[in-house]
């Protein structure tokens, strides 16, 4: 069983009172890490079962079962309670119920309240980020410059082993993402701040469209040269797209854009990987979605993503492709057969 080593405490005078809204495998990793790091933590678990094995077994046996959750984490299935537990609330829930989530926090936001989004991906039905759905929800109790974006290359299995990871705390307030910095930093988990939330969010979503992908390649077998082509030429999309809805250049040559394309795209931990890859060994990818236990956010996002490309007149040929396979039944050796034949292009060309 995995316990996460001490971690620093946290840095004097900064809110240390944290309600995480999720027990999925990412809410379980963050809430173990924020008890070590001496904050007073509440973990809301949806249902009620993964709330009592948590409380009785201090782990989940449902998410990151091989972790021990600290007596100092308290858990609850009680949305109100939870809710009126911690100063800052931090949001761990797949981004598609984002919005229901925020509704539900409106009778307990004020101003004072700091909201910490973990969510990646974009709205179907708005195409809003997550801290744009919460913004657009809570406002204007809570400033817009109160909620946060927490983003980058860390899947939840290697935190919550306390193997080193960096992340990125994006806020158009400098003080709130300091304040977030503040909390979550510790010996193994690194926190750096930026102020392009936007580019922070369009990095972190898009880039599970391009893992679907690199997962498709895989299982067809078309080994390391088609997904190192898969990886560059999707940041150029994810680039592409993020700065013509505003967001900054540069940021999408950090730990939010190529780091977590790169992790997302490789590792044996991600779930758009692994759906892309059954994928591309025959299987029915909604078949497969069914089977796993936690949420492939890139189906929903390539939707979204899709319909964004269209609206700013931005070409993204592997998010079209993708998108073809999951809702077109497009066959995926078809696919990558158009890509490779699509007209001459010059590489590094971004929206005038």
């Amino acid at each position: 069983m995995w316990v996460l080593p001490a971690q620093t405490k946290s840095q004097p005078g900064v809110q240390t009172s944290i309600a995480v809204l999720g027990a999925g495998s990412w809410g379980t990793a963050l809430a173990v890490h924020l008890a070590g790091a001496r904050c007073k933590v509440t973990l809301w678990a949806r249902r009620a079962e993964v709330a009592e094995a948590i409380a009785q077994d201090r782990h989940n046996p449902f998410y990151l079962p091989a972790v021990r959750i600290p007596g100092p984490v308290q858990v609850t299935d009680d949305f109100g309670a939870a809710a009126q537990s911690g100063g800052m609330w931090v949001i761990a829930t797949p981004s598609h119920v984002v919005r229901g989530i925020a509704e539900r926090l409106l009778p307990f936001a004020e101003e004072a309240r700091t909201v910490v989004s973990v969510a990646k991906g974009i709205e179907n039905e708005t195409l809003l980020t997550t801290t744009q759905v919460l913004a657009s929800v809570l406002s204007p109790t809570v400033p817009a410059g109160s909620i946060v974006v927490l983003s980058g290359p860390s899947h939840a299995e290697e935190v919550a082993q306390g193997k080193p990871t960096t992340l990125v705390a994006a806020a158009l307030d400098r003080q709130v993402a300091t304040q977030v910095q503040q909390i979550f930093m510790s010996q193994r988990l690194r926190v750096y701040i930026n102020e392009d939330v936007l580019g922070v969010e369009i990095g972190g979503s898009v880039k599970n469209v391009i893992s679907i992908a690199a997962g498709i390649s895989d299982g067809i077998g078309y080994g390391d040269n088609a997904k190192a082509a898969l990886i560059v030429r999707g940041m150029a999309e994810v680039q592409r797209l993020g700065v013509a809805m505003g967001a900054r250049s540069g940021t999408f040559a950090g730990l939010t854009g190529i780091g977590d394309l790169v992790v997302t795209c490789t590792s044996e931990h991600s779930r758009n990987r692994y759906l892309g890859e059954q994928i591309g060994r025959g299987f029915a990818w909604r078949t497969t979605q069914d089977n796993m236990q936690m949420v492939a956010e890139g189906v929903r996002t390539t939707a979204s993503v899709r319909t964004l490309a269209r609206r700013y007149g931005i070409e993204m040929p592997i998010t079209e492709a993708v998108y073809a396979i999951l809702f077109e039944g497009k066959k995926p050796g078809d696919a990558v057969q158009e890509l490779m034949a699509r007209s001459a292009k010059q590489e590094d060309w971004l929206p005038g």
